[in-house]
């Protein structure tokens, strides 16, 4: 029956009510979907026991794989953070553009404030070898690859974007767990970066 073709109904035949259902499904969904996103909001807006300013954290480690980044001292785990990484985020960074984080140790060498992100923490990739490496291969190592919390304007966003890897290479956190780093970790920190 052609679209426009408008049917009766008799008064024994019932029609479906489909536009409330989908509707009120639609409605089900916002409502669940916003009431997670509060719900994770919540525990992740306020960093609860902040780390005192007399520790010293003297490594920072960051396991690829499992998507954690975890603060250190004296071999003991202060705090994991999940991370986000980017969109081609196994093995090691290779070339400018390949979206891949560094595997190995480098240094915490510098911060900055006014970062395209919620503040950053820049990790010294890439260094003699991986510039060696990217020469005889004929690419640009790349560099500019950072610990930071989410792209400015976006902060809100954060419990979703750290559902998925959305980096370009660099390493992300929600901007409060951002403000902890940013405040417990010293500049010279080691950061060692596995697979």
């Amino acid at each position: 029956m052609p679209f426009f073709y408008k049917k009766s109904y008799s008064s024994n035949e019932q029609r479906t009510p489909w536009l409330p259902i989908v509707i009120g499904l639609s409605l089900a969904a916002i409502v669940s979907t916003s009431t997670s996103a509060i719900a994770y909001a919540k525990s992740t807006s306020k960093i609860k026991n902040p780390i005192p300013p007399s520790i010293v954290i003297d490594r920072v480690f960051v396991d690829k794989s499992d998507r954690i980044l975890k603060l250190m001292s004296d071999g003991k785990i202060l705090r994991s953070y999940r991370i986000a990484l980017g969109g081609s985020p196994s093995g090691h960074k290779q070339q400018e553009g390949d979206q891949r984080t560094p595997v190995g140790v480098y240094t915490l060498d510098y911060k900055n404030e006014n970062s395209i992100a919620h503040r950053s923490i820049h990790i010294s990739y890439p260094n003699d070898e991986d510039k060696a490496r990217a020469k005889s291969l004929g690419v640009s190592p790349g560099g500019n690859i950072m610990i930071h919390g989410q792209m400015n304007g976006f902060g809100h966003l954060g419990w979703l974007n750290q559902q998925r890897d959305w980096t370009d290479g660099c390493i992300a956190v929600t901007n409060d767990e951002m403000d902890e780093i940013m405040a417990a970790v010293t500049l010279g920190t080691p950061i060692e970066i596995v697979e």
